[in-house]
């Protein structure tokens, strides 16, 4: 089972597609097939930067994109529901039992209210999630009526994640139009997230650092 025939699987697509209606309908920002393609993609760099293996990449790749599968069912314990639904799945293809272990644990734990990087594909996909923050996630158009995560992603103008190998370090640096919401606002969704990705920086031997507005914050 590879990344490609994933991200082609009827009821995999199925399922993102219904999980991501219903978080718009509740109000949620974007939890598309768009954002599981781009936290696979990212996973698979920041792997990649570190030298894992094209195996190991492959596993984050596969865990990124199915990560948020369980929205379908409920936003609350979504990761473990998204687990719980990969394992069935994935036992329908010809996915290796450990690799398909693997990439179950690290959906399982990808959520900061019950989670935490395990390993070097949950470090990934915790750091590749958490720091998915742009402007184009929100989906309500009336300013107005923005709730604080609408200003929190709405506010960030500009997101850049970068990897530096030689010095062991992953950086998020972020521009955010305070006009829109506070740095108060910002930390106040987002401080357990990052701190997340600090403690799944580690997992992979490196740091993570945050920069905001041009000033280090973590």
């Amino acid at each position: 089972m590879t990344y490609k025939e994933i991200r082609k699987n009827e009821e995999i697509c199925a399922l993102l597609k219904k999980g991501n209606e219903k978080l718009g309908v509740l109000g949620f920002t974007d939890h598309s097939e768009a954002h599981c393609a781009l936290v696979a993609e990212r996973a698979a760099y920041i792997l990649k930067k570190f030298g894992y293996s094209d195996h190991e990449i492959e596993l984050a790749k596969i865990a990124g994109f199915m990560h948020d599968i369980g929205n379908v069912i409920n936003r609350s314990r979504h990761a473990e529901y998204g687990a719980l639904l990969a394992n069935e799945l994935l036992k329908q293809t010809d996915m290796a039992m450990e690799d398909r272990i693997t990439v179950v644990s690290a959906i399982g734990n990808h959520d900061e209210s019950t989670g935490g990087a395990v390993d070097i594909v949950s470090a990934a996909l915790i750091i590749a999630d958490k720091t998915d923050v742009r402007r184009n996630r929100v989906r309500n158009k009336d300013k107005a009526a923005f709730d604080i995560h609408d200003r929190v992603n709405y506010a960030v103008t500009e997101a850049k994640l970068k990897v530096d190998k030689e010095k062991n370090v992953i950086a998020l640096n972020l521009q955010i139009d305070e006009s829109i919401c506070t740095m108060y606002d910002y930390f106040d969704i987002f401080l357990g997230r990052m701190l997340m990705c600090r403690e799944a920086a580690k997992m992979l031997g490196a740091k993570f650092k945050l920069t905001a507005n041009g000033s280090k914050v973590l």
